[in-house]
C-alpha cells in the first residue's frame, strides 16, 4: 500500500494480521551556530536545517482517529515540532505490543534520528503529510 497521507499509514496498520504499535519521534529543526548566510536563507524557506528529536511516544492505531488529534495531543508537551517520525512494531501471535515493548525500539529510533539514519522511517509533516528529506 502507498502511504500518501497519515491516515493511509493509520489504515496499513489496522490492516495486518498482527497488531501493530506505532511509535512516534517527534523532531524540531535547528540551524548549528555556525551556518552559512545560504543556509539561513533555505532555513528561512522552510528547507534545510537539522533535525532533532525532542519527544517520543508509542500509540495502538486504535488511539488515534487522526492526524490532529496527534498534534493536537503533542502540544501538551510544550515542544514546537517540525517533523514527526513514524515506525511500526509489530506483535505476535494474535497480541499487541506493550508500551514496555515499545521503550527500546522508541530508543533506537531517538538514536537513529540523532545520527541521521532516517530510511526505516516515514517522515510527516505537520498537516500530516509525508516528507521526502534529502
Amino acid at each position: 500500500m502507498m502511504i500518501s497521507s497519515f491516515d493511509d499509514l493509520l489504515l496499513a496498520t489496522r490492516q495486518q494480521v498482527e497488531p501493530q504499535r506505532l511509535l512516534f519521534v517527534f523532531s524540531g529543526a535547528d540551524l548549528p551556530d555556525d551556518a552559512t548566510p545560504e543556509q539561513h536563507s533555505r532555513f528561512q524557506s522552510g528547507m534545510g536545517g537539522a533535525l532533532t528529536p525532542l519527544m517520543c511516544v508509542d500509540k495502538m492505531p486504535e488511539e488515534l482517529d487522526t492526524f490532529s488529534a496527534l498534534v493536537e495531543e503533542s502540544r501538551e508537551f510544550g515542544h514546537e515540532w517540525a517533523i514527526v517520525f513514524v515506525a511500526a512494531l509489530a506483535g505476535s501471535g494474535g497480541l499487541a505490543p506493550t508500551s514496555e515493548d515499545a521503550e527500546v525500539p522508541l530508543q533506537r529510533m531517538v538514536e537513529s534520528i540523532k545520527a541521521g539514519l532516517l530510511g526505516s522511517f516515514i517522515p510527516f509533516d505537520r498537516q500530516g503529510q509525508p516528507v521526502i528529506l534529502s
